[in-house]
């Protein structure tokens, strides 16, 4: 009989103490102003109702159920969910400054501590993206311009690939090793021989960290950073991977000092001292070392995988689709033929190619549901009412692949950005790199690079797969923050 008291009271206690959790739960995160959405467990929120696995798909199916704009838990914290160009739009840029904040990324936030661009808000953020974007758009330092330096690397990465002999070959680390190097020019007016083994620690740190960034463990360190924090596991070594580069650009920034000229400046670090030179004297400036190292590991993150990858994208699609291949050899040799170097000014009579690398991107969806954002104050969107602070996520691939703009979006066809003569079409739903003030800061120098390293290396190689272009998987290994590319090896045959 006792045992039987206990078996009828146990569940009813559960009961109580969940409806309990659950009401005091509403009443701190003010449910009634939220959007609607599915009702969450307690600790830990909507998870069982997503495949982590591909969540830009789970949250795209809720948003059949529950609208354009909802509220998800991850954890104990709501995130409002945003799906579609129209809600999107309306957030990013009709009410911009509204959901210009940060919204929480505990794996980063805690090693970076509001410093730099990317995970900075208020007066940090304005003034580090002010003035990263000045120093990127007004590149005059030096003799060189951004777009020089930029062909000068894509010249020595087909001085690279030309030594692989037309074997095959893994592109992870030389692709990495361009756009790297690109930014090592950037930050401190000097390329590194790919083979060098200062280059190679840094490219290790970039790398290995892009590849984790995604991880269960660190997933879930996101979730709850106030219980993981302490606990041993891959969120240390992530951890000490972002110090080491920081550190990489530390020790440049000391070389720097010895020999600075504020009136010729070389690079992007010259520019920072000489901007702290200036500001010395002001005690609330955000111009201080810290800063300048985690704007520079943050140009070293969002610089070079990310280009990488799209890269490596790029010629598997190519090579799942050879048809396209011969077109845009076509075109290179036509309008920029064989011995000279591509350049920006080409991009305008390159519509097709222009084109391809458009469906590229939005194919991969690189970066599926944007970096989070969060509401700078209580904010009416929609008949709704977001508090301060709440976490939102605009999905980037719900617009990437609205299949009124881009008919038939799951498939892979460069005829999405061109007209009914076959000029390259522009469109509003091209958002790679997000919208409105917290877009990619690099996102020109983005463009650039992959503009310059695709057509170059084009120009001089045919792809070669190792499979049956039908045999071709491009499907992305993960489905997290990023969509990573699957691994594969190639032929590159010169022409």
């Amino acid at each position: 009989m006792e045992l039987l008291g206990i078996s009828t009271t146990l569940p009813l206690v559960i009961c109580v103490t969940c409806l309990v959790f659950l009401f005091v739960w509403r009443k701190s995160y003010g449910w009634g102003k939220l959007p609607p959405g599915p009702t969450p467990l307690p600790i830990i929120g909507n998870l069982m109702q997503l495949n982590l696995k591909n969540l830009p798909a789970s949250l795209s199916k809720m948003a059949k159920e529950y609208g354009p704009v909802y509220t998800l838990y991850f954890g104990s914290k709501p995130t409002v969910v945003l799906h579609g160009y129209e809600v999107v739009k309306e957030a990013l840029i009709d009410q911009g400054d509204e959901f210009l904040g940060r919204g929480r990324f505990p794996i980063i936030e805690d090693n970076q501590k509001g410093h730099g661009i990317l995970f900075s808000n208020g007066e940090t953020w304005k003034q580090m993206r002010r003035f990263s974007l000045m120093t990127l758009r007004n590149f005059g330092m030096g003799k060189r311009s951004i777009e020089e330096r930029v062909q000068e690397e894509a010249r020595c990465l087909v001085e690279e690939l030309r030594k692989m002999e037309a074997q095959p070959f893994d592109p992870v680390f030389v692709f990495a090793c361009a756009p790297c190097n690109v930014i090592c020019s950037i930050l401190f007016n000097e390329r590194f021989h790919y083979k060098n083994e200062t280059f190679l620690s840094l490219m290790y740190l970039l790398t290995e960290n892009f590849k984790q960034i995604s991880s269960p463990w660190n997933q879930i360190y996101n979730l709850w950073p106030t219980l993981i924090r302490h606990l041993p596991g891959e969120h240390k070594a992530f951890s000490n991977r972002l110090d080491g580069v920081k550190n990489f650009i530390l020790e440049k920034v000391k070389a720097h000092q010895e020999s600075l000229d504020p009136n010729n400046p070389r690079d992007y670090i010259d520019c920072f001292l000489s901007k702290m030179e200036q500001e010395k004297h002001k005690p609330e400036s955000e111009f201080n070392l810290e800063n300048l190292a985690v704007c520079g590991s943050n140009l070293f993150t969002a610089g070079t995988e990310t280009t990488s990858s799209t890269l490596r994208w790029g010629l598997l699609l190519l090579m799942k689709h050879p048809e396209v291949e011969a077109k845009v050899h076509e075109e290179i040799d036509r309008v920029i033929g064989r011995n000279q170097s591509p350049c920006m000014k080409d991009k305008m009579r390159l519509p097709y190619t222009e084109a391809v690398l458009h469906e590229i991107q939005r194919y991969i969806t690189l970066l599926p549901s944007d970096l989070p954002h969060a509401v700078t104050r209580d904010t009416k969107f929609r008949n709704c009412v977001i508090p301060k602070g709440t976490t939102v996520l605009p999905l980037l691939s719900s617009v990437l692949f609205d299949c009124k703009e881009f008919p038939n979006p799951e498939k892979f066809d460069p005829g999405h950005f061109l007209d009914k003569n076959g000029s390259f079409r522009k469109t509003e739903y091209f958002v790679p790199f997000s919208l409105g003030k917290r877009a990619c800061a690099g996102e020109g120098l983005a463009r650039m690079e992959l503009f310059l390293f695709f057509t170059t290396i084009l120009q001089n190689f045919c792809l070669k797969p190792l499979v049956e272009p039908k045999e071709i998987d491009t499907t992305p290994v993960v489905t997290g923050l990023l969509n990573i590319p699957p691994p594969y090896k190639l032929c590159l045959i010169p022409r």
